[in-house]
């Protein structure tokens, strides 16, 4: 009976301030968006990284017949500049950072340009243009450092390359966008607090009467804040259902359905089960803070 007073009360008091609690749902479910769109794009760069950090490899490109560099003065890398590069690689210190090395002559590495570029281009290049090469994948990425500084200006080499060199500044790209939506999400929580807490004082100023009867019976201070406590919870949880289902339709219809198919280099997506982890936090998120402001903001009106 007592709960189903308390109930009645907050089902009461959300229909007394519909225009109001719209706008609660509104603030709370865009508010939440941002920050479901903010987790999941942090899980996208964090997938991303440990993917391509994986695959990234340091290339020691050897001079050619093009190359213009200082350490290629004498033309095309030799056999003798190609073994010592090798033995280098083999040598103690360097052995444990990488995992695998792979040597490309110049037919491998024309044929590769062939595919990239296509058919069109087989009688621009030829294979004496090309640089024949050593793909290093490493045990850690971090250590491309290393790599570099140990090659960097060896007669015979042309340019020593991290691959992840490329990637850093899309990693960045995203992490910027990243703190964009957590920094509009952060306002517009703000916003969604400040307007909970002012629909539960107006909530309370018009059932003045009924919390003086209230007192005069005797009914305690929880008794009376609970209902416009759930008020606030309701009316967030239904904007936090909302984010949810929004945060769901982004990743099947943005993610699935749209840049799957348009970004191919990119094969590490987040899916929907990543949007069912965020749900979770979304919801929390929302009625933890509903919670919070309509309790801070009933308890200073009734000692008002």
């Amino acid at each position: 009976m007592r709960a189903g007073l308390i109930l009645s009360e907050a089902f009461s008091g959300l229909r007394r301030n519909a225009s109001m609690v719209i706008s609660v749902i509104l603030v709370t479910f865009v508010s939440l968006s941002f920050v479901g769109a903010a987790i999941l794009m942090q899980m996208q760069i964090s997938t991303m990284r440990d993917f391509w950090v994986d695959r990234a490899q340091v290339a020691i490109f050897m001079c050619s017949d093009l190359s213009t560099a200082p350490t290629c003065t004498n033309g095309v890398a030799t056999e003798d500049q190609l073994a010592e590069i090798q033995a280098k690689l083999d040598s103690p210190a360097l052995a444990a950072l990488v995992r695998d090395v792979t040597f490309e002559n110049r037919d491998q590495a024309y044929q590769n340009a062939i595919e990239l570029l296509g058919e069109d281009y087989a009688s621009v290049i030829t294979p004496d243009q090309m640089n024949e090469s050593f793909k290093l994948n490493l045990v850690d990425q971090r250590d491309s450092t290393v790599l570099i500084e140990a090659f960097a200006g060896t007669t015979g080499v042309e340019e020593v390359r991290d691959e992840m060199q490329y990637l850093e500044p899309l990693f960045s790209a995203l992490t910027v966008a990243t703190y964009i939506a957590v920094g509009i999400a952060a306002l517009m929580l703000v916003a969604a607090v400040l307007l909970i807490a002012t629909t539960i004082r107006l909530s309370a100023y018009a059932r003045r009467r009924e919390i003086g009867i209230m007192r005069l019976v005797g009914a305690s201070n929880r008794f009376i804040q609970t209902p416009f406590i759930l008020e606030g919870v309701f009316a967030a949880l239904i904007g936090s259902v909302l984010a949810c289902a929004a945060v769901i339709a982004g990743v099947h219809f943005g993610v699935n359905g749209y840049l799957r198919e348009r970004i191919a280099f990119v094969t590490t997506w987040v899916g929907i089960d990543d949007a069912w982890l965020v749900m979770p936090v979304i919801i929390a998120i929302g009625v933890l803070l509903a919670a919070l402001s309509a309790g801070f903001a009933i308890r200073r009106w009734l000692r008002a």
